[in-house]
């Protein structure tokens, strides 16, 4: 009988890495490159260096794609060569290393330029129209990315056609053009829900796709592919998305959050282990934001804390994203010495903490370094920054602060900004009409209620509830100023009972102040506060006795305080007057 044939670890590996199954891949590879005698090609160098990159070791991979590179080149092919050189690029740059990207680049340029249409020239087209992006050329960064399409279209790659989808998308929505531009956004991320992509090209729609759509506010879509993502990344992962995800959409939703939470992780992010989805800390980074928006806080701050655990090392401005939504949970919490630390983490590992930081320190009475930091913020973002939505949210901190501090012109110029860039987007419009709304109201004008109504109406509609109760606080100011009490009370209870549930301490408490100072303002039916008192007392069925005993007064004032109020009241009968305080709200 003849022994079993045994198979080649290498058509083992390459089995492995065909099924994306790369921590089996990469154990396979890195054991046989530990035998001199045993050469790697540079097809299978470059194998490694994949499946280096999805197992967490990214030095290792780059190690093994300047190998690649090499056998490339020492075969004379140009294709093979300039794809390495280009990978080698994306890796250099990930890692911080701008100078060393550059220098592969221009080698992937030199390698393929000359060469007859290849697939492998996307990613040329591809960098070409992010960097024309970069300098503002919306012109050049078009030509760049439809000739990426064509390249793509040739090769017959659904890989290359779906990024190259996406490509196109983020230039039109950086030219204006969002409607063209979410076509396209949606025609790739098809191709992403059906599972047509190869991993790293799964992995990378999602992420691009996510920070395209909350860049343009446009939450719908964000909230859809962001569980569309987790749902991708979630374990036991195999690298295509699955038909039928079962992971818990939010807690909005009723999903439970995470308890008791973990203490907070060191600025600096882990590697990722090996075998996991190197996407999984950058998309749960995204749904972070999500849920803060949500107003699920509690999984927010706790997806937060895990996000930085996960996110690779080449990704550290997920972990900054990640740190910064934390701070602005905890600073509505009024949590201000934890949010403090939160923003110090996200400015360390590179994002500017704004405008969370400068409304940290107005909740902390340093008015004049709320407007220092606003206004840096402001003056730091370049043409060529088409993060419409952080734009959005710095003009909206800015008219608060400037009202803050009575500057109503500083606050209406703020909140002009901020209503022509919103358009008809329903994030940013919502947004808009709340800052416009505050701005009226501070100049106690009479069209203050127009616009807080259209915001109230558009933060509900978008299922954002802290945003929607700060308005109905607003709108609360404004109805009392038109006299309205009952009105006022309504927008106050409501909004109190948002805030309570949210653990939004700060505001709940002043929903309830004014709540209380509304009551002793403005009785109903020109009551004083004792007649009030007595009143409740009579609704309540009190007797003249049990009302004196409660009051500490005599039965005769008790007496004529009743005489005053069915005076006042035009009522005849103690139960006329409590059918009359429950109709007002006194009891």
């Amino acid at each position: 009988m003849s022994a079993p044939t045994t198979i080649d670890p290498v058509e083992r590996a390459r089995d492995a890495a065909a099924r994306e199954s790369w921590a089996e891949a990469y154990a396979l590879l890195h054991a046989h490159d530990r035998h001199p005698s045993r050469g790697l090609t540079a097809d299978d160098l470059s194998v490694l260096a994949d499946a280096a990159w999805w197992s967490g070791h990214v030095d290792e991979s780059v190690t093994a794609r300047l190998r690649a590179h090499a056998g490339y080149l020492a075969a004379d092919d140009h294709r093979g060569a300039g794809l390495a050189a280009w990978w080698l690029h994306y890796e250099y740059l990930g890692l911080g290393r701008p100078a060393a990207a550059a220098g592969w680049l221009h080698r992937a340029r030199h390698h393929l330029e000359g060469l007859p249409d290849c697939p492998e020239q996307c990613f040329l087209a591809w960098s070409d129209a992010e960097e024309a992006q970069a300098r503002g050329d919306h012109e050049a960064a078009l030509v760049a990315a439809r000739r990426m399409t064509g390249l793509a279209l040739d090769s017959g790659s659904p890989d290359l056609l779906a990024l190259s989808r996406q490509a196109e998308s983020g230039v039109l929505l950086a030219a204006g053009r969002r409607t063209e531009a979410l076509a396209l956004l949606d025609d790739a991320m098809c191709a992403v829900s059906a599972g047509e992509l190869s991993g790293v090209f799964t992995g990378w729609l999602f992420c691009l796709a996510l920070t395209q759509c909350m860049d343009a506010a446009d939450f719908g879509r964000a909230v859809e592919w962001t569980n569309a993502a987790m749902e991708w990344c979630a374990p036991p992962w195999s690298g295509r998305p699955q038909e039928d995800g079962r992971e818990a959409r939010t807690e909005a939703a009723g999903a439970p959050a995470p308890t008791p939470l973990a203490p907070a992780p060191t600025p600096l992010p882990m590697t990722v282990p090996s075998g996991e989805n190197p996407f999984r800390g950058v998309c749960r980074a995204h749904r972070v934001e999500v849920l803060d928006l949500l107003g699920a806080w509690a999984l927010a701050e706790a997806e937060a804390r895990q996000a930085c655990r996960e996110v690779p090392v080449d990704c550290l401005e997920s972990a900054a994203a990640a740190y910064y939504a934390a701070g602005d949970v905890q600073r509505r919490q009024g949590r201000l010495d934890e949010a403090a630390v939160s923003y110090g983490h996200a400015h360390e590992l590179g994002r500017i903490p704004q405008p969370g930081l400068a409304l940290l320190r107005l909740a902390q009475g340093r008015a004049d370094a709320a407007v220092a930091g606003i206004d840096l913020a402001l003056a730091c973002r370049g043409q060529a920054d088409h993060d419409v939505l952080g734009l959005a949210r710095l003009l909206a901190a800015r008219t608060e602060v400037a009202l803050a501090v009575r500057d109503v012109s500083g606050a209406a110029e703020a909140a002009a900004d901020l209503d022509a860039l919103a358009g008809d987007v329903p994030l940013l419009r919502a947004l808009a009409d709340t800052a416009l709304g505050s701005v009226a109201l501070a100049r106690r004008t009479a069209d203050a209620l127009s616009p807080l109504r259209r915001a109230l109406a558009g933060w509900l509609e978008l299922r954002v509830p802290y945003e929607a109760a700060q308005v109905r606080m607003l709108l609360a100011a404004a109805d009392r100023a038109a006299g309205d009490e009952e009105a006022a009370r309504l927008e106050l209870g409501t909004a109190r009972a948002v805030f309570e549930r949210l653990g939004a301490v700060p505001d709940a408490r002043r929903a309830a102040a004014l709540l209380s100072a509304g009551a002793r303002r403005r009785l109903p039916g020109g009551l004083t506060a004792r007649e009030a008192e007595v009143l409740r007392l009579v609704a309540s069925g009190g007797t003249n006795k049990d009302i004196a005993r409660a009051l500490v007064i005599s039965e005769h004032t008790v007496a004529r305080h009743l005489n005053n109020i069915f005076a006042k009241l035009g009522v005849g009968s103690r139960a006329a007057a409590t059918a009359y305080a429950y109709a007002h709200g006194l009891v």
